[in-house]
């Protein structure tokens, strides 16, 4: 019997060799520091609220930060070429300091959510930058093991994050795990400023910024995010109807700017590029409830903050689980993963519909609603090197940069939409008014039936591609 040794790659110690260890720490580090803030606000989250007030405004904080993220993402590559990589790590820190500073410091949820946004910034850079700058600092037979160490650091993330914020949660000092976060951004700003290079690229500076395109994307999300706030049924059209004015303005702007956000063919959804684009979209919109997650497990299955965290991480870990067991498929295994991943993610939304707004303090209820939390994550995660990869290989010629940015961008915009459409279903639902178990209940049933289009349009997509690659492998 031989022994299959491709499913992860065999060269991921390289990466800790004594020339690349630093770039190493530099790149994980940076991520995990993005992903500890992520799951450790997600954690804390509910004890804020109940110090500081602001529960109508529980979802902003999630994405006032991920809109930030997807504006300082958008600009990474013109700011690493006018100030170099070095520079450029010290600017995503600097922002991230601050920000950190300002939500551990906050005495209401605005001054909160303020701190977050200047946190979405140095966060955004951060994980941007690590994509950017691996083509520069990793030989090319090290890129792809790279790119699975940045999916690996989330994973670890996923660990600590929970531990430490509801550790500081149950001891009664949330801010304290705002503050924890410094000592590793120094770490990293020492490390930066000895191994990275501050070379400038002066021809990638003068691109045209997509600024239009980015202002209508903010606009859907906070338009969206501000309907969640007072969700009656008129404000509710309203939102809907100018997300849908402003997104197909955006699209308008986009096919007729020199400064895209997509590589051409991207908003045509009958084609492989678009099918692909669109699966990311919705892939990761259906992983948005995860922001209220650890909130009804604290209310509806009476959890602590602590054990709560970690369940609300299942997602996350989920998804660098499922990347680590596909990382080595290839050809038409691979790209079967795009639908596979897609109706995983389907069947663990679905799960959460069936019992996580019963709650209840039955184990085998929660241990369902753990594995289904896991599930959507993992389907992600499955899917997810193989999705990024046929976009690479499906992008126009000359647009490969380009496309690999409107990755992260489309994964960005993605979140904030769905963490905002997640609040104002919630709040619709009846999360504050009328409240109690009977609202919160219903909330949760509303938010996970409407999630549970995502992934199902995801399989669409994804059903769309491969009849593509079919025809042309016949042709």
């Amino acid at each position: 019997m031989t022994l299959q040794t491709d499913v992860l790659p065999p060269r991921w110690l390289d990466l800790f060799a004594r020339d690349h260890l630093a770039h190493s720490l530099i790149l994980g580090g940076g991520v995990v520091l993005h992903a500890l803030n992520i799951f450790i606000s997600t954690t804390i989250l509910p004890s804020i609220v109940r110090d500081i007030g602001g529960l109508d405004y529980y979802a902003w904080s999630t994405t006032l930060f991920v809109v930030a993220s997807i504006v300082s993402a958008a600009l990474t590559s013109r700011l690493k070429s006018a100030l170099g990589a070095r520079n450029a790590y010290l600017v995503a820190l600097g922002l991230f300091a601050l920000g950190t500073i300002l939500c551990g410091a906050a005495g209401n949820i605005a001054f909160l959510n303020f701190g977050r946004t200047i946190q979405g910034a140095g966060g955004g850079l951060l994980y941007a930058l690590a994509y950017t700058v691996i083509r520069s600092v990793f030989p090319e037979r090290l890129w792809a093991i790279a790119i699975g160490l940045i999916t690996m650091m989330f994973g670890v993330s996923t660990l600590l994050g929970p531990a430490l914020g509801g550790y500081f949660a149950e001891i009664g000092q949330w801010r304290m795990a705002f503050f924890a976060l410094l000592p590793v951004v120094l770490a990293i700003a020492v490390l930066s400023v000895a191994k990275l290079s501050g070379t400038k690229t002066e021809d990638e500076h003068a691109a045209p910024i997509p600024a239009l395109q980015l202002a209508l994307l903010i606009g859907i999300v906070l338009s969206v995010s501000l309907a969640s706030a007072q969700p009656d049924r008129l404000t509710v059209l309203a939102a809907t109807g100018g997300s849908l004015l402003l997104a197909a303005a955006a699209c308008w702007i986009e096919t007729r700017s020199r400064g895209r956000l997509l590589p051409r063919g991207a908003l045509n959804p009958l084609s492989e590029l678009g099918a692909l684009y669109l699966c990311v979209a919705f892939l990761l919109i259906g992983m948005q409830p995860e922001t209220f997650i650890p909130f009804f497990l604290q209310s509806l299955f009476g959890q602590s903050p602590l054990v709560a965290g970690y369940i609300g991480a299942l997602m996350a870990l989920g998804w660098t689980v499922g990347s680590m067991v596909s990382a080595g498929f290839t050809g038409a295994r691979a790209r079967r993963t795009i639908l596979q991943g897609a109706l995983l993610s389907f069947f663990g939304l679905l799960i959460q519909l069936l019992l996580l707004p019963s709650g209840g303090g039955s184990p085998g209820a929660l241990a369902a609603v753990c594995l289904g939390l896991a599930l959507v994550g993992f389907g992600i995660g499955f899917c997810w090197p193989h999705l990024t990869t046929q976009i690479y290989k499906t992008s126009p010629a000359g647009e490969t940069d380009l496309a690999a940015g409107a990755i992260t961008t489309v994964q960005m915009f993605a979140t904030a939409f769905g963490a905002a459409l997640a609040g104002l279903t919630v709040n619709a639902a009846g999360l504050v008014e009328p409240g109690g178990v009977e609202g919160i209940s219903a909330a949760a049933f509303w938010m996970c039936l409407l999630f549970l289009l995502a992934p199902a349009l995801a399989g669409l997509c994804a059903l769309q591609f491969l009849k593509h690659n079919a025809q042309r492998e016949t042709d």
